[in-house]
């Protein structure tokens, strides 16, 4: 039984409102969800008074123009299970190998389109300044996405496709993915080295992104092409998918898949001596605790102001259809695909197998909550104060996406 008004605190009372709605409550509240099942004030009150974002959140949509939009997603729904208050929504164009030129522009172009219906279906839209990100968390509704692509692979060469993509609502561009870009950007951390790291044309991104306003995330770049990019950044980077390679968890399966993926304690220095943030993702933690150790970790290496959560999950379900990836039954990833995808399943696993870890709100087998609540009360009990889970959970990727976006 829901306790009366008067025994609970207003923002606590607040959040278990409901309105009746198609057969169903309908929460008002993005806590409530959590808040109704574990009445923990202390998580609660961090939930709602904190901008919580996840900085590499994949939602899967169709990329090939006979497939768009594709089935309707509840991302709002997710979102608001989660507790989070904005997600860097991204996809990737080279989940299957580019055949010709054209391709990968093309799949972007769909992408965007697929995305745009979803986020209208949802009733949500793009965050393109920190001001939004603020004036939709004031609101109290996860109503607001940042626009990610992970990869510049749709550039194709044209710098002028990154105004196109900034005026499409662009905000965060992954500089690299799995594969090379047809004109290449820069060396791949799980590829052989061949490009001398950052390329000329990838250096030139770089300066159009710092002068538009889009956030460089250099995920996926070796530690060569890191150190050119910091030198020619005029303003702070992301990292927002990683770990350190002393967090290897206990799967030894997967932290021999992960490792390449991983940095140093040196690169991350680096990175955070530049103003830089690093997003510690879920993978390699068997449990919501061993997440919030894996953070500390980074925190130990780097400070506080320099640590971001950036999961690599998927707030709604994964879609595979033509054009986009191995279709469910097939085979697993194609040559020139996305290694990624093993990540999401067991290693030796079918392709419709999926591990607890591949969906935001389903990170860990025992997990009763939504994806932020969980973590906040994981780095509550391991010693993290309220101000520092503000700061890791949202405030330092606020911090450098006011200044990369301020273009």
């Amino acid at each position: 039984m829901m306790k009366p008004q008067s025994i609970w605190p207003r923002r606590e009372f607040l959040a278990t409102l409901t309105v009746a709605g198609a057969g169903s409550a309908v929460m008002l509240n993005p806590m409530a969800a959590w808040a109704i099942s574990e009445p923990d004030p202390r998580v609660a009150a961090i939930v709602a008074g904190t901008i919580g974002i996840d900085t590499h959140n994949h939602i899967d949509v169709p990329l090939t123009a006979a497939d768009v939009p594709g089935p309707n997603i509840d991302l709002s729904g997710e979102m608001k299970k989660s507790g989070l208050s904005a997600i860097c929504m991204t996809f990737a164009v080279d989940y299957q190998k580019i055949q010709k030129p054209g391709d990968a522009y093309e799949r972007f172009i769909n992408g965007l389109a697929s995305m745009d219906r979803q986020l209208a279906l949802n009733g949500m839209k793009r965050s393109l300044n920190l001001k939004d990100l603020r004036d939709a968390h004031k609101n109290q509704q996860p109503t607001t996405v940042i626009q990610s692509v992970e990869g510049g692979h749709f550039l194709e060469g044209h710098l002028n496709r990154l105004g196109e993509a900034y005026n499409r609502g662009l905000r965060h561009l992954g500089l690299l993915h799995d594969s090379d870009a047809s004109v290449p950007l820069g060396d791949v951390f799980t590829n052989p080295a061949q490009w001398g790291g950052l390329t000329a044309f990838g250096a030139d991104v770089i300066r159009e992104c710092n002068r538009l306003g889009i956030l460089v995330d250099l995920a996926h770049a070796n530690a060569e092409t890191v150190a050119a990019a910091l030198k020619v950044a005029t303003k702070p980077v992301i990292i927002s998918h990683t770990g350190l390679d002393t967090q290897l968890g206990q799967d030894q399966n997967m932290a021999r898949m992960m490792r390449p993926r991983l940095i140093s304690k040196e690169q991350a220095k680096i990175v955070a001596g530049a103003g830089g943030i690093i997003g510690v993702w879920t993978h390699l933690s068997d449990s919501p605790s061993e997440y919030a150790q894996n953070v500390r970790a980074m925190v130990d290496v780097v400070g506080t102001d320099h640590v971001c959560i950036g999961t690599d999950t998927k707030l709604t379900p994964s879609y595979r259809p033509g054009g986009f990836g191995p279709k469910p039954g097939g085979p697993g990833p194609q040559p020139g695909g996305n290694p990624g995808d093993q990540h999401d399943r067991p290693p030796g696993a079918s392709q419709n197998q999926r591990r607890f870890g591949e969906r935001t709100n389903e990170a860990w087998a025992d997990q009763k909550a939504g994806f932020y609540y969980t973590v906040v009360d994981a780095m509550l009990k391991l010693g993290f104060t309220a101000d520092e889970i503000g700061k890791i959970g949202g405030g330092n990727f606020c911090r450098v996406f006011d200044a990369a976006t301020a273009g």
